[in-house]
């Protein structure tokens, strides 16, 4: 318990990412159309090519990867700071989100010198975008019990099974694919490795999965015998494990962890101002901001074990699994609040941002690891089981 009260010891965000703040509003303001608040809500599930290649363009996709593979070379308290506030802009970012947050890092770190080479300036252009290849039917986030199998043959790899709720793989050109490449599933965590898998490969199957607001970003993807080079498997045979839990670290940390409804939260807010604030009403606002600045003081301090070279596995799950309690909690809680005065006029674009919020809002605690399994990561870290 010492171990994990001394990780979310007060951070600050450096003096120079402060200042990068500025510079990234005035992007935004130049480049990022306006919007109703229903549009901005969906930002990291918002894909919009040209807008990441804008971004990219600018140096600030692969914003921490090295200047020789295209990357701005920059710490994570920058990437912090650009992510802070694509996601309070509302900015449609889920095209290269994958690829930038977990995909390049995990390449730059464990991949091969010819696949650093290939990919990751590729990934800082806005050129290749990847999807995580983790979760599969029947599984959950159960990530040990992959069933998905890539069986050696003459020149490289047959690859056979299934993987769901894959984020915008209808919209990626890469995966990278958790699978197994020895023993059964009920080895667990032994015999698995991970791999580049080009969607456009004769045998992969993509099939979009519509979700209740009438938006497709999770896919089902297919491998029916598709043929992997040998210099697709990332790092070595059977780290896939070690490799995916480093990568998870990135996924759970970040402030896409809290800010998922913030476009909501600001829009009432915003109705609040003009029509004004009854009590009850003026302490829910109090609440959700003592929350928000708890949360993202203990993501900033995540980001700053992430900027000297850690992988805080442990202290990126609790993040994860309170800052997506926050994010489910505001669009339920302001479904409540509107309904208490049904003779007060409700602004039509807080409806629809708090109607698109509720439909989504029970994936955010899917997503990176449900709840349970967030838990027992967490007790484990902590030696209580």
């Amino acid at each position: 318990m010492s171990q994990l009260l001394e990780a979310f010891r007060l951070a600050q965000l450096p003096a120079e990412a402060e200042a990068f703040r500025a510079e990234v509003r005035e992007f935004l303001a130049a480049n990022l159309p306006a919007a109703a608040p229903a549009q901005r809500a969906r930002t990291w599930m918002g894909s919009d090519a040209d807008f990441s290649r804008r971004l990219a363009a600018r140096g600030w996709v692969g914003l921490t990867l090295p200047a020789q593979w295209g990357g701005a070379g920059l710490d994570a308290y920058r990437r912090f700071v650009l992510v802070e506030e694509m996601l309070a802009a509302g900015a449609p970012v889920a095209a290269h989100w994958i690829a930038d947050r977990q995909s390049g890092p995990l390449i730059a770190k464990f991949g091969s010198s010819t696949q650093k080479d290939f990919f990751l300036p590729r990934i800082c252009r806005g050129e290749a975008f990847f999807c995580i290849g983790m979760s599969e039917p029947n599984a959950g986030s159960d990530l040990a019990s992959v069933r998905t199998r890539a069986t050696r043959c003459e020149g490289g790899w047959r690859l056979s099974g299934r993987k769901i709720w894959t984020t915008n793989a209808h919209r990626s050109h890469y995966m990278i694919a958790l699978v197994r490449t020895s023993g059964v599933p009920e080895d667990r965590q032994n015999g698995l490795s991970q791999f580049i898998v080009d969607l456009k490969l004769p045998g992969v199957e993509v099939r979009p999965i519509v979700d209740l607001a009438g938006d497709a970003h999770f896919s089902e993807v297919t491998f029916d015998e598709v043929f992997l080079a040998d210099d697709t498997l990332v790092g070595e045979e059977g780290s896939g494990w070690k490799q995916v839990n480093a990568e998870l670290a990135f996924e759970r940390s970040g402030p896409e962890r809290l800010y998922s409804s913030v476009v909501l939260l600001d829009t009432w807010i915003a109705a609040l101002r003009s029509s004004g604030w009854s009590p009850g009403e003026a302490a829910l606002v109090g609440s959700f901001t003592t929350q928000l600045a708890t949360l993202r003081n203990l993501s900033v301090a995540v980001t700053a074990k992430l900027a000297r070279g850690e992988s805080p596995v442990v202290e990126a799950a609790l993040v994860k699994d309170i800052g997506t309690e926050f994010e489910q909690a505001i669009p339920a809680m302001l479904e409540a609040a509107i309904a208490a005065d049904p003779t007060r006029p409700v602004d039509p674009e807080l409806y629809r941002a708090v109607a698109y919020l509720s439909q989504i809002a029970p994936t955010f605690s899917l997503r990176g690891g449900t709840r349970e399994i967030l838990r027992g990561m967490i007790a484990r870290g902590l030696g209580l089981r």
